[in-house]
């Protein structure tokens, strides 16, 4: 709501961040690197949203997970000559992330919040963050040259990872029991209102070099 008031058009994972540890009391690392964004005491959240026509009819989203790069960990520099290779490779950087949050944190969660467009509907769900077993999965090249991994029992496509930026994308499902909800649309405060409030002059402003 106040994001809306002050005239945001959109919500960022940094904004969910904000809002959810000022709701429960914790702390928001905003770091762009590990699995814990927000923390309370022993128990951490990965914080994501995304961005749905219908976040209440939505089945499947797709989690941007970071990066996770074979070339660097594993020093596989041709990501296709063994796609089963490389697909292994990013679960098992995945795995150590996981790992490590898990030596310092537990629970270790993600928060997902998905948004409407209008960013006026929400729905809202927690899963675990947990360790995948590489075994469960075979691996694909699709039409754009990305790797798809694939379940091997149901057939479900359970990642992607692109090879240029090596960004690692995790499909979720969104579950019955997420709490679905609207809020109203608050008037967006006027510009010169806020410059008024706060006292604004010219005077604020120094050039120092012409």
């Amino acid at each position: 709501m106040h994001l809306l008031y002050i005239g945001r058009k959109d919500i960022t994972g940094s904004d969910w961040g904000d809002a959810f540890s000022d709701a429960i009391g914790g702390r928001h690392l905003d770091s762009p690197i590990g699995i814990a964004d927000v923390v309370l005491n022993r128990m951490a959240w990965s914080m994501k949203t995304v961005k749905n026509s219908n976040p209440f009819t939505a089945r499947n989203i797709r989690l941007i997970s970071g990066r996770c790069s074979p070339d660097y960990s594993y020093g596989i520099t041709d990501p296709h000559k063994d796609i089963q290779e490389t697909g292994r490779a990013v679960l098992g950087i995945w795995n150590e992330r996981i790992n490590l949050a898990h030596d310092e944190f537990n629970p270790v969660r993600t928060s997902i919040l998905v948004r409407s467009n209008d960013l006026l509907s929400y729905t809202l769900f927690e899963e675990d963050n947990h360790r995948f077993r590489t075994s469960d999965y075979v691996w694909e090249v699709n039409k754009n040259g990305n790797l798809v991994g694939k379940n091997i029992e149901t057939n479900d496509v359970c990642f992607t990872w692109q090879p240029h930026g090596s960004q690692f994308t995790i499909h979720t499902r969104i579950p019955e029991n997420a709490v679905k909800f609207t809020i109203k649309r608050p008037p967006v405060i006027n510009k010169d209102d806020i410059l008024k409030a706060i006292n604004f002059d010219d005077t604020w402003v120094q050039i120092m070099q012409r």
